[in-house]
């Protein structure tokens, strides 16, 4: 299998762009359950928040979604299409509630959607077709990644800080706290998404698993929340 261990100015660009706040997956309309941590009273504070967003990075979906990601990519750069479809299918099983599921299914489709135009390659648009509207976005996020020769560890790495960084804008508006708080959230985040990064990269796909059911908790109730800003 090939590796890849540098980043060079196309590649860069590529993954610069593809975690833009501005790349249009609707990362911005999902708060991952955080919504109703809030209404409940369980997150209040900057701590509290950096708490919530690293419980999911460690023992929620950032655990399942950086080892998918990785996975994908490490399929695509082999070119092993089997592999790769059996990434796709894990990861369209996977999600505990409703509304994880749409998160993670309606941000790959559109990622895949605008990736496709934008940046197109015949490998991704072949994969794509084989799974239409069915792709987890850490799987397409992944593949593309591979696809375009982006290295692995800054491509799971961003994507996880930008996981990360959408649930801290989700919640410097629920909580709601400053845009200063917000970014001290984020860097405090730092080493957790390394660590996140590392579990990721070391990760077996046939034994994963995560041990946060309060997530899942809060997502199910989100679903009956009276009143939301957020999808999820």
């Amino acid at each position: 299998m090939t590796t890849i261990t540098t980043t060079d100015g196309a590649a860069l660009y590529r993954l610069l762009a593809w975690l833009s706040p501005a790349y249009p997956v609707g990362a911005y309309t999902y708060s991952h359950g955080l919504e109703t941590a809030v209404e409940e009273g369980r997150v209040t504070t900057r701590p509290a928040l950096v708490d919530y967003v690293t419980t999911v990075l460690r023992a929620g979906a950032g655990r399942i979604d950086g080892a998918l990601l990785v996975a994908a990519w490490r399929a695509a750069v082999a070119g092993d299409d089997a592999a790769l479809d059996d990434v796709a299918l894990l990861a369209a099983a996977w999600r505990g509630t409703a509304e994880t599921a749409l998160e993670s299914m309606a941000q790959g489709t559109a990622f895949t959607g605008v990736t496709q135009s934008a940046w197109p390659d015949a490998r991704f648009a072949a994969f794509a077709a084989r799974h239409p509207r069915q792709v987890a976005h850490p799987v397409a996020f992944g593949a593309a990644a591979g696809f375009h020769a982006i290295p692995l560890r800054p491509a799971v790495a961003g994507w996880l800080a930008a996981f990360a960084a959408n649930l801290v804008s989700a919640g410097v508006r629920l909580v709601p706290l400053g845009q200063t708080d917000g970014q001290i959230a984020t860097a405090a985040l730092h080493p957790v998404v390394e660590a996140a990064a590392d579990a990721a990269l070391s990760a077996d796909p046939d034994a994963l698993g995560t041990a946060a059911p309060m997530l899942d908790l809060l997502s199910m109730r989100h679903e009956t929340q009276y009143t939301r800003l957020f999808r999820s």
